[in-house]
């Protein structure tokens, strides 16, 4: 016999899958705290461009909340931070229980999809001063043609010491940009390619100067000449000091509330700094966790995690290293290993959010929706989940637990359709160590582009997440 109504409604109940919007569980002090915790969100974008602008304020941050360096030999307590190449950084807040015990370690990423300047980008033509790039991870070369542009960066001088450069941010600076074609021109250039060859990477070339040198006018490159004056005067900077160089083009306009209800953030790097900021709040709101808490920003993310800031460097074996020995425990290699394994960890990178405007090459069934709090995401990749770390049905089982059982928004969805494409994240670095790990960040419109939307509900339920996470777990 079929159920009737009533019980049909209660097996429903029961039996389906619940999806409710966050912002059906705030109340009016939820708003107001989200309210907060975005404006702060919005300033740590706004002041952390680049990922060495991120440890700064990372680093910032953690002294004022009692953080000492763990390198130093009379810095004692229970909470401590260890820097590498001023790149990585590593928050670390010990536990009740023995590290031996493992760790509860959250990894974000802090590096975004941007311009780099090549060693040698400065060059005159046509009476024009410009700068050649050479774009850092996955971005849609037209996207960053025709907005303003700032640099942000190091330069190392020949005699060592170290100019920080940031001009386009603040209101008297001037901007940068990278010229487009005008579309009365642009039918055979540009109409007839795939959008991708629209916009070739050498034509990526910021708008530098102008106004030539003044005095003698058969001198050649004066415009050239004029900018490398300007830099000389302001900075003692030569041509040759551009070689050793880290100089970043990112979006000059600041991070902002999104839509007339102001329920949204929309600005440039939120991946992956919508996690590292959440995860640092999430360690700063620990008092007495019950293992030691870790959370680590990484770079490189963007090209594969390479090199000794990446994911796949040594680093964080360091860190842990340090921390035995903080705990007054002999730093063997066995020690480190068991430790590592017996450890839990999320890897807290952003996923896409279903925008209605491209919805054919999302599976709605499986797409993360904004306003629906954080997602679970059991493993990445592309095609046959290729170059993915893929999470065990128990671990995935303990995370709902914990998330149900504190009252966390969470959804479980994939990135898109499986033949669309695909993307990886930090996470299959670290599970070689034998952790649990799983992907765990918030959905968000537009990822790659200078100008990313996620919503507030999202961010503050990420938060939540991240902080039961390192207490609770």
């Amino acid at each position: 016999m079929p159920p009737k109504k009533k019980e049909a409604k209660d097996l429903i109940s029961k039996l389906a899958l619940k999806k409710m919007s966050a912002w059906d569980l705030f109340d009016e002090k939820d708003e107001k705290q989200i309210a907060s915790f975005s404006q702060k969100y919005i300033h740590f974008l706004n002041t952390a461009k680049t990922e060495r602008e991120a440890i700064g304020e990372v680093l910032k941050q953690a002294k004022k909340q009692g953080f000492k360096d763990i390198s130093g030999q009379k810095n004692s307590g229970n909470k401590f931070y260890q820097i590498n190449r001023n790149k990585n950084i590593a928050l670390c807040h010990f536990g009740k229980k023995d590290i031996s015990q493992g760790i509860r370690l959250i990894v974000s990423h802090i590096d975004s999809p941007r311009l780099d300047l090549k060693p040698n980008p400065l060059y005159e033509d046509q009476d024009l001063a410009l700068l050649r790039t050479h774009y850092y991870g996955g971005i849609k070369k037209y996207q960053w043609v025709a907005i303003p542009l700032a640099l942000h960066g190091v330069v190392i001088r020949s005699d060592g010491s170290k100019i920080e450069l940031v001009i386009g941010e603040d209101p008297a600076d001037p901007v940068f940009t990278i010229s487009d074609l005008l579309p009365h021109l642009a039918r055979k250039t540009m109409e007839t390619k795939k959008i991708k060859d629209a916009i070739e990477g050498e034509k990526l070339t910021v708008l530098f100067g102008h106004q030539p040198l003044s005095g003698n006018k058969e001198e050649k490159e004066r415009v050239k000449m004029n900018v490398l004056r300007l830099l000389h005067e302001k900075y003692e900077i030569t041509e040759e000091d551009l070689i050793s160089a880290e100089i970043e083009i990112v979006p000059a306009f600041k991070a902002r509330d999104v839509g007339l209800d102001r329920s949204m953030v929309g600005g440039y790097g939120q991946d992956d700094r919508i996690c590292a900021y959440t995860s640092m709040e999430a360690i700063f709101a620990q008092k007495e966790p019950l293992y030691t808490s870790v959370v680590l920003f990484l770079d490189k993310e963007e090209i594969g995690s390479e090199g000794n800031t990446g994911a796949q460097s040594r680093f964080f074996e360091i860190v842990v290293g340090r921390l035995i020995q903080k705990a007054r425990l002999k730093p063997e290699e066995g020690l480190l290993r068991e430790i590592l394994f017996r450890s839990k960890a999320l890897s807290a990178d952003v996923n896409a959010g279903l925008d209605p405007n491209y919805a054919d090459v999302f599976e709605k069934q499986n797409a993360s929706l904004l306003g629906y709090g954080v997602n679970i995401c059991k493993y990445t990749g592309s095609g046959g989940k290729y170059s993915a770390s893929d999470a065990s049905a128990e671990y995935l089982g303990e995370i709902r637990r914990l998330f149900n059982g504190n009252k966390v928004a969470w959804q479980a969805k994939e990135l898109g359709k499986v033949d669309e494409g695909g993307g990886g994240t930090v996470a299959k670095f670290l599970a070689i160590y034998g952790m649990d790990m799983i992907d765990c960040g918030p959905p968000v419109l537009g990822m790659h582009s200078p100008f990313e939307v996620a919503s507030k509900a999202d961010l503050y339920e990420t938060y939540k997440a991240y902080q039961v996470f390192l207490a609770k777990s």
